[in-house]
């Protein structure tokens, strides 16, 4: 592994839930950092607190048009997409264009500063696994035309891209393919289990389960998954690298955890299964631990009572209580 001297980042995405977490670190450890967003399913509002820090600039950009970045460039963290199931489905051509053209244009922005690139893939690239755990060498379950399609199939063709950059343009490259995050800064209604469960435990409303909940996620803090691209980030490795919390629960376990956690007595109704919703998924993280030194820290109960307590902050601010 490599210790990377970063003097300057760019972080397409940036204004995003975990792209401003990237911000936020970075920043932190001293890096100038340059964010880019189109604010299509990212905020201001997500970056507000390092508005005037040195060495932070916010550019309002779409990635799929022409980019450029003045000075030098040490990293370009390719975060822009969106990435839940309300907005890849209300977005799907978007999405598609940012995996496509938005990773073309990232690539050329790292290829013209020499600069480290780190593409924010996803488990999703498995589909409905066959394999479980997953580890980076099973090319996955997905189907080309169903409705995730859009994003699956976004984030295979960008890891095809960035691959092809590294082989043929001597791009500096890394895949990191990110496993169920989750933290503060996420969105009450963006679709994903784990805001859903809270803002319906904080109101006192049923709990939404899909299927029988018997399906099985992986979900890692958002804190440990920043560490870990960074890690990745600052190292030599190509990737792709398994990025989550190998510990594995069912969707009706982790709702009934938050519904403990929030102090609720909301009970739980089952809903339709939504169509391609994998049946299982586990990340195989050998490879990040003994290249990258890296694994999660934070346990999932102070994740989710920490994630839980920044809702109900932001409920009593949007609610003046």
């Amino acid at each position: 592994m490599t210790d990377r001297d970063l003097r300057r980042a760019v972080v397409t995405g940036g204004a995003g839930f975990l792209g401003s977490h990237l911000c936020e670190r970075l920043v932190h450890q001293g890096v100038s950092v340059i964010c880019m967003d189109n604010f299509l399913t990212g905020t201001p509002q997500n970056v507000a607190q390092l508005i005037g820090r040195p060495g932070f600039r916010v550019v309002e950009c779409d990635l799929t048009g022409f980019v450029h970045v003045p000075g030098d460039v040490d990293l370009v963290l390719h975060f822009a997409s969106a990435a839940s199931p309300v907005d890849y489905l209300r977005l799907p051509v978007e999405t598609l264009k940012v995996g496509g053209l938005g990773t073309l244009h990232a690539l050329g922005l790292a290829r013209e500063k020499r600069a480290r690139f780190v593409l924010a893939s996803t488990s999703e690239v498995y589909g409905d696994p066959l394999r479980h755990p997953q580890r980076e060498d099973y090319w996955g379950n997905v189907n080309p035309v169903g409705p995730r399609s859009v994003y699956d199939e976004a984030k295979r063709y960008a890891e095809a891209l960035t691959t092809a950059y590294r082989n043929s343009r001597e791009v500096d490259t890394g895949i990191a393919r990110i496993f169920n995050t989750y933290g503060p800064r996420m969105r009450p209604y963006d679709g994903r289990a784990i805001p859903t469960f809270i803002r319906q435990a904080l109101a006192g409303e049923p709990l939404t389960v899909a299927g029988d909940g018997s399906q099985t996620r992986s979900v890692c803090y958002v804190d440990d998954t920043v560490s870990g691209i960074l890690a990745l980030a600052r190292s030599d490795h190509p990737g792709p690298v398994n990025i989550g919390n190998p510990e594995e629960g069912t969707i009706l376990e982790l709702a009934e955890a938050i519904r403990e956690l929030a102090g609720s007595r909301s009970p739980v109704t089952f809903v339709e299964r939504p169509t391609d919703d994998p049946t299982v998924r586990c990340p195989d993280t050998t490879l990040a631990k003994e290249l990258l030194g890296w694994r999660p820290v934070v346990p999932s109960a102070e994740g989710l009572r920490r994630t839980i307590d920044w809702f109900t902050a932001e409920l009593a601010l949007a609610t003046g209580t």
